[in-house]
């Protein structure tokens, strides 16, 4: 069974193509925003995906279009891939220390789209990334593909460590949700 997912979105601000493989493959992040990009290259290699993110967006104005339409579109992605979820561990959760920073991560592929977020980054901007976006890409990401996810850095004196533990965080929680086991991990018997 394939366990990818392929998503190309077009409008008026961004355009943005996804394909994502959660059993491995070719990475590859383009997004015209350097600290992003090497976020979104963390998820792929901490969650053990195969990832190809090509996004190109109204950077002129901000970095918001750009960063919440990659959310979206990797969202619908991550939501092809998981397929009918049948077979899969379904929960996942991660603690992932950066230096004086604690990303936290609980996530449930259960096709339920909720976000719990917790963290006040100190610093606005990490490069061209607004730091704020953290929150609106993971939103994205979770009503997109279906999770229930619960990020949060409760402490952290370095933006740049603080967001970059959660997606980690978050990579690893995925990593560990979307291992297959046996029977369907829901007492009603399907997701």
């Amino acid at each position: 069974m394939s366990r990818t997912g392929q998503v190309h979105r077009k409008t008026g601000e961004t355009e943005v193509r996804v394909s994502v493989n959660l059993d491995g493959g070719e990475r590859s992040v383009s997004t015209g925003l350097g600290f992003f990009d090497h976020m979104l290259t963390a998820l792929a290699v901490h969650g053990g995906l195969g990832l190809t993110v090509e996004a190109k967006g109204d950077l002129e104005v901000d970095c918001h279009h750009t960063v919440e339409d990659v959310g979206i579109v990797l969202g619908q992605a991550l939501g092809q891939a998981l397929g009918d979820k049948a077979g899969l561990r379904r929960y996942g959760h991660a603690c992932i220390p950066m230096d004086e920073a604690l990303g936290t991560c609980a996530v449930d592929v259960s096709g339920r789209a909720f976000l719990v977020f917790r963290g006040a980054f100190p610093q606005e901007r990490v490069g061209e990334y607004d730091s704020c976006m953290t929150e609106e890409f993971f939103r994205a990401v979770a009503m997109n593909a279906g999770l229930t996810l619960h990020l949060g850095c409760e402490y952290g004196k370095n933006t740049h460590h603080m967001v970059e533990a959660l997606f980690k965080a978050f990579a690893h929680a995925l990593k560990d949700a979307v291992v297959w086991e046996s029977g369907v991990m829901s007492t009603k018997g399907v997701l």
